[in-house]
C-alpha cells in the first residue's frame, strides 16, 4: 500500500486516496466534504469523462435529435444556437442519458447494437479517466497548489481490472498514485440501494459478458422479441443481479488498499473524523 501503516499515513504531508464502491454508498459525500476544506483536489472520474471523453459523443447526440425539429435544424445549420452538455460534479445526467436503455424505441430504449456501442465507449472512456488519476494528483498540487487529492471512482470500475492478478496494470497504476479505499456495503445497505434504483431506474455501464448473458436472460424469461423489451424493467430487473456480480470483484480490489464501511462514511462531518477513520482502516487492514 502507498501508506504502509497507520503511522506512515497520520505523518504523511500529502495524502492521496481513491474511492470506490456501489454508487450511492458516498463517495461523492466523502469527496465534497474533504474538497469544501480548501486542502484536497476532488477528480470525479464521470465528470472528467463526460467532459473529456465522451464530451462529443454527448453533445452530438443531442444535436441528432434536434436535427429531427425543423425549427432547431435550421437553427443548428446556420450556427444561430448552441447545443452543449451543462456536466457538474452534482449533474452527471447528460452522461447517463446517452448511455441510456436498451428495448423498444417508443419507450425510450436503443436497440441492442446500439446500446452495445455507447457501453463500450463509455469502458473505453472510464478506463483513460482512471489512467489520468495520477495526471490529475500532480496537477492538482503543481497548478492550484492542493497538497491531498482524492479520486472519486464510478461504479464500475471493478468491471475493468482483474484485481486478483497481481500484475494487473491498471490497479497497480492506481494503487501506485493513490490509497484504494473500499466503501463496503451490508445486505441493508444493498436493499436499499435495491429500492432507491426501483424506484428511479438509472443508466449504468456493464462488464460486456455480464451484459450479453443478462439480455439473452430477460429474453428468454420474458418470452419478448429485442424491440418489444421494456427498457426501465429491464434495468430494473438487472440491477440487483449487477449488484451481486460487482461485490466479489469489489472484495478482491479490497486487498490492494483498505475497506470501510457505509455506515462509518455516513458518520464523517470533518476532515479529522476522515484521518482517524482511513487511520483506522489501515490498522485493520
Amino acid at each position: 500500500m502507498l501508506y504502509k501503516d497507520a503511522n506512515a499515513w497520520r505523518a504523511a504531508p500529502q495524502k492521496r486516496v481513491m474511492v470506490y464502491g456501489m454508487s450511492g454508498l458516498g463517495k461523492t459525500h466523502m469527496s465534497s466534504l474533504l474538497r469544501d476544506t480548501g486542502q484536497w483536489f476532488h477528480y470525479s472520474i464521470d465528470y472528467r469523462i463526460g467532459t473529456r471523453y465522451m464530451g462529443e459523443f454527448i453533445a452530438d447526440n443531442a444535436k441528432a435529435e434536434a436535427m429531427k425539429v425543423p425549427f432547431l435544424r435550421d437553427l443548428l445549420m446556420s450556427d444561430s444556437i448552441y447545443i452543449g452538455s451543462n456536466i457538474t460534479f452534482e449533474n452527471l445526467t447528460p452522461v447517463a442519458t446517452y448511455l441510456g436503455k436498451p428495448g423498444d424505441p417508443a419507450r425510450g430504449g436503443q436497440n441492442i447494437d446500439e446500446y452495445k456501442r455507447r457501453q463500450d465507449q463509455f469502458r473505453t472512456a472510464e478506463i483513460a479517466a482512471l489512467n489520468d488519476t495520477a495526471y490529475f494528483a500532480d496537477r492538482g498540487e503543481a497548478l492550484y497548489g492542493y497538497p491531498n487529492f482524492i479520486c472519486d471512482t464510478g461504479g464500475s470500475i471493478c468491471e475493468w481490472v482483474d484485481a486478483d492478478d497481481d500484475a494487473d496494470v491498471l490497479m497497480n497504476t492506481l494503487s501506485q498514485t493513490c490509497l484504494p479505499v473500499w466503501i463496503k456495503s451490508d445486505d441493508a445497505h444493498t436493499a436499499e440501494l435495491v429500492n432507491r434504483f426501483d424506484k428511479a431506474p438509472k443508466p449504468m455501464a456493464y462488464q460486456p459478458a455480464f451484459l450479453a448473458r443478462m439480455w439473452d436472460e430477460y429474453l428468454s424469461e420474458n418470452n419478448v422479441s429485442e424491440g418489444d423489451v421494456d427498457p426501465d424493467s429491464f434495468i430494473r430487473w438487472t440491477y440487483a443481479k449487477a449488484l451481486a456480480h460487482r461485490q466479489p470483484r469489489y472484495a478482491a480490489m479490497s486487498r490492494w488498499g483498505v475497506t470501510v464501511t457505509a455506515d462509518e462514511v455516513a458518520q464523517l462531518k470533518t476532515t479529522a473524523d476522515f484521518d482517524a477513520l482511513i487511520e483506522d482502516a489501515i490498522a485493520r487492514a
